[in-house]
């Protein structure tokens, strides 16, 4: 990996790609220090060191926007908008069968839903930025804090559309980076900052288990979490390369004079065919059941159940409906992105088969077979990636919102791997001598 990025370096272009990128995460981790107006800026930083260990709620907002949310900054939504509105317009592709169709358009279509994604992102900005400000306001953004009802000190109408706008017009900029990176840059922006987001809380949550740490002044318990960190990151990277290549050949055909196909191939179906999206949609769900009880009134019998038993991250029905949830939004998701019946349609009508299989319906029941038994594997091991990291961190006495958890580790694997393969094709790309030199 490092020798591609020397390599990369000593290409001019690709130099200036990578400049380009390094500039706009400066621009980035800037903007997520700006405080919007009409915050008191001094309070939000004695609230974030009274409760410390009471983010649970926010945690993963928090966390994708590196740590800008609870601090109410220019970037406090971050990435999160467009995330959501990616999923949800995914998701609608296979219901609304108008966006199916601009989604076999091609490049014109992709174009159009790209589009869609965006107005529907500042939608969702409006929409999370009112909930922020409303949250700020009536101070259950930091529980226990003495002065967390004086964040927003002056609560007039003009002052909370004023906020909601700040914060939707970062998330507009942010949107806008992650397309500068996409076009100009080294690969997919949002993946890149949704990265460089997760990767900033790093040092300081690494520190905070050191100060915690009671064995030769936690130095051991920090030794300790780095160790198992890059056991959980080597395993992560061993499972994500892991496939299951389905061989196709493809009939040999005359057209007119010229002979084509007659070549083989293969389908290649990951283990993860899901990515982290499972672990996304299960924290998201965990969090509404808390959501709904921190805002309701009175000490009723469901809200004290909630609270005892689906916030903290170490409780056994915690853990265990977190774990159903992402083996079933694994198959969920995966049975939504992958149409078995679509690719064994267009194998068939440009002449491909697999060995042994007739085409046709007979190829969509074998595709569908295999991906659901390599997807039981896939979900299990999401839910002990998501778990794992947190039960052992709770054990040496640190918050379960450590961002050094399942997600972040998926994230960033994830990430690493898509940059470093799109780096490492645009060198070839420019090395390539063919047969003529």
């Amino acid at each position: 990996m490092l020798t591609a990025f020397a390599r990369a370096f000593r290409t001019p272009d690709l130099r200036k790609k990578l400049l380009f990128t390094l500039a706009i995460i400066v621009v980035y981790r800037v903007g997520t220090h700006v405080p919007i107006p009409g915050v008191d800026y001094k309070n939000v930083q004695q609230c974030m060191d009274v409760a410390s260990s009471n983010r649970g709620l926010f945690s993963l907002i928090n966390m994708f926007s590196g740590g800008a949310l609870l601090q109410i900054t220019l970037f406090a939504l971050g990435i999160m908008p467009y995330i959501t509105a990616s999923i949800i317009l995914q998701l609608l592709t296979v219901v609304i069968p108008r966006l199916e169709a601009l989604k076999k358009e091609g490049q014109a279509g992709t174009a159009k839903i790209t589009q869609y994604t965006r107005y529907l992102t500042v939608a969702l900005a409006i929409l999370q930025g009112t909930g922020l400000v409303a949250t700020a306001r009536s101070g259950a953004l930091f529980t226990g804090c003495p002065v967390a009802s004086q964040i927003v000190p002056d609560q007039s109408i003009f002052t909370t559309i004023t906020m909601v706008i700040t914060m939707t017009a970062g998330t507009c900029v942010v949107m806008w980076l992650g397309e500068l990176i996409t076009d100009r840059g080294i690969g997919n922006g949002m993946s890149i900052l949704m990265f460089i987001s997760i990767a900033a809380t790093f040092p300081s949550a690494l520190w905070t288990i050191k100060l915690q740490g009671k064995l030769a002044g936690g130095w051991i318990e920090f030794g300790t979490v780095i160790a198992v960190g890059l056991v959980m990151v080597g395993l992560v990277v061993f499972v994500e390369q892991a496939q299951r290549r389905i061989p196709v050949q493809y009939a040999k055909r005359m057209i007119g004079r010229r002979s084509y196909g007659g070549t083989s191939t293969y389908i290649p179906l990951k283990v993860n065919q899901a990515g982290v999206i499972p672990v996304i949609f299960a924290s998201s769900l965990l969090y509404i059941p808390s959501l709904i009880a921190q805002f309701s009134g009175g000490n009723s019998g469901w809200k004290t159940w909630v609270q005892n038993n689906l916030t903290k991250g170490d409780h056994p029905v915690y853990v265990t409906t977190y774990f159903l949830l992402i083996v079933f939004f694994a198959f969920f998701y995966v049975a939504i992105s992958f149409n078995p019946e679509e690719v064994a349609d267009n194998m068939k009508k440009y002449g491909g088969f697999i060995p042994g299989i007739r085409a046709g319906r007979p190829t969509a029941e074998y595709l569908s077979y295999v991906l659901n038994r390599i997807t039981w594997p896939g979900s299990l091991y999401l839910g002990l990636i998501a778990l794992v990291p947190t039960m052992a961190l709770v054990g040496f006495g640190a918050s379960q919102n450590f961002p050094f958890g399942g997600t972040s580790i998926l994230i960033i694997v994830g990430v690493g791997l898509e940059t470093v393969k799109q780096i490492e094709s645009q060198l070839q790309q420019r090395n390539y001598e063919g047969f003529l030199r």
